[in-house]
């Protein structure tokens, strides 16, 4: 797997799936002007990448159809053969897979627009520093090399949705290749993830793709079962072992004899029963509440929890040597927000579904609502995209899912899909005299712009293309604000 550049490494888990190395990414730059040109080698210069430099549109196209191509194109719009605009259409045309920066003067900034809607990933306007540069090309590198991932992931595994689940992001993928590589063992999975992320979901596919699929597969919730209760819903129990024990019955670890049992929300199960969980682990023997005669069972374990296990272990809350013993084989689901496209992939599955169940005919997203759906961090994850997704469609007509009628805090503003807050105490009205603002008091209108973008992103964790998608701007225009500022303009 590659190494992004930088010092940013790909997580943990995604260098543990894979090791490949990817060269070093080439970069092809198209700059007439010779001080220009000299200026952009130093500044490349050092970096984890191989630079080539021509200097007109002929050169360029003639470098672009011999082998290898490159990753990145820095291409000056104005060249004295052509326009750079030529060029990225051609790329564009041929379907390469190489990403495009277009550098071009103060005046020309509407071209470089223009350049966007072409296709281009990003564009600098000149003079621009060194810093600003890098991160553009950083950007552009990380995403180029993120798509390979994904498509060489969807040539392995030639799918886009995987056992009920619906997403191509490079996250979901790993998660479909863990569940693959781990199917066929009987070795325990231990699950983790946030509420929502589908956790039971990814249990079910590690069933049906097992040896064990013709077995049943049985899931418990530790947290949604009362104590005194837990022992007899996991074991089972005897006619007369407690009061309202009628009968003789089997638990879940019987139950899913031959097939796969569920524990989801392990670390709520209490601290006295987690003994006789590792003792049933180990020895693979069941014995019911208040029976005397083991019953020897054949089932494998997943469990998951949406905790963080070791925290809980040294909190005292979850016994050590059973995390041990069931985390043998982790696997983490990712939260919605780091699932990028993956957001309207989904939405688009369960807005079908919905239509057909509410007798609705959306076909799809507005630009600006999908932007806002993508902007927004779901902290419910999948759970609330889809009571999001009924919201929309039980309270409204159309063919199309429009900004106005996303929920707050999608749309900033209209009615939460929350219970609403309790009213506030409304504050005396000002006098008169304090009502009237001064002149002193006006300012600059550029100061409030500035003031509002800072927040912004300071809101977002410093998150540029969120920010600019909650404002409602390119985050072109966010970086160029940016960079004036840092060199003193307004």
């Amino acid at each position: 797997m590659f190494m992004p550049p930088f010092g940013h490494p790909l997580n943990q888990e995604a260098r543990a799936v894979s090791c490949v190395r990817l060269p070093p990414p080439r970069i092809l730059l198209v700059e007439d002007t010779p001080v220009q040109a000299r200026l952009l080698l130093d500044h490349l210069s050092g970096g984890a990448w191989r630079v080539d430099h021509v200097e007109t549109g002929a050169e360029a196209l003639r470098r672009l159809g011999e082998p290898p191509l490159p990753d990145v194109l820095l291409l000056d719009i104005m060249l004295p053969d052509m326009s750079g605009m030529d060029i990225l259409r051609k790329i564009r045309a041929e379907a390469a897979a190489i990403g495009v920066v277009v550098i071009t003067s103060n005046g020309s900034v509407a071209l470089a627009v223009d350049a966007m809607r072409a296709g281009a990933d990003d564009f600098l306007v000149k003079p621009f520093s060194r810093e600003r540069l890098l991160v553009t090309l950083r950007n552009v590198i990380d995403h180029q090399h993120l798509s390979r991932e994904v498509e060489s992931l969807r040539e392995n595994l030639g799918i886009a949705a995987f056992q009920g689940f619906v997403g191509s992001s490079a996250a979901m993928q790993r998660v479909y290749r863990r569940i693959e590589a781990s199917s066929a063992s009987g070795a325990t999975v231990f699950i983790t993830g946030e509420s929502g992320t589908g956790k039971e979901l990814a249990a079910e596919a590690l069933h049906r793709n097992s040896p064990r699929a013709k077995g049943r597969f049985v899931a418990l919730n530790c947290g949604a079962i009362p104590r005194d209760l837990m022992e007899s819903e996991i074991f089972g129990h005897v006619k007369g072992a407690f009061t309202g024990a009628i009968a003789d019955r089997d638990g879940a670890a019987t139950q899913a004899d031959g097939g796969t049992l569920f524990l989801d929300e392990i670390c709520e199960m209490d601290f006295n029963l987690q003994s006789k969980l590792l003792r049933f682990l180990q020895s693979g023997v069941v014995q019911r509440v208040g029976d005397d005669r083991p019953r020897p069972v054949d089932v494998r374990i997943v469990c998951a929890t949406n905790r963080d296990p070791l925290a809980e272990v040294r909190a005292g809350r979850f016994r050590e040597d059973l995390y041990y013993r069931l985390h043998v084989i982790p696997l983490r689901m990712p939260a919605l927000r780091e699932r990028g496209g993956d957001v309207l992939e989904l939405a688009d599955h369960y807005l079908a579904r919905i239509n057909a169940e509410e007798h609705k005919n959306f076909r799809g997203f507005t630009p600006d609502a999908a932007q806002a759906m993508l902007a927004h961090s779901w902290p419910g994850n999948v759970r609330e995209l889809v009571n999001v997704l009924r919201n929309i469609v039980v309270l409204n007509q159309g063919s199309e899912i429009t900004l106005t009628m996303l929920p707050a805090p999608l749309n900033l503003s209209g009615e939460s899909v929350e219970s609403p807050a309790p009213p506030r105490a409304v504050p005396p009205p000002e006098r008169e005299e304090e009502a009237i603002p001064r002149q002193e008091d006006i300012e600059p209108l550029w100061q409030v712009e500035r003031r509002a973008i800072e927040r912004a992103i300071l809101a977002c964790g410093g998150n540029v293309p969120r920010a600019a998608a909650l404002l409602r701007v390119s985050p072109s225009t966010l970086y160029r604000k940016k960079q004036m500022w840092e060199e003193g303009g307004r």
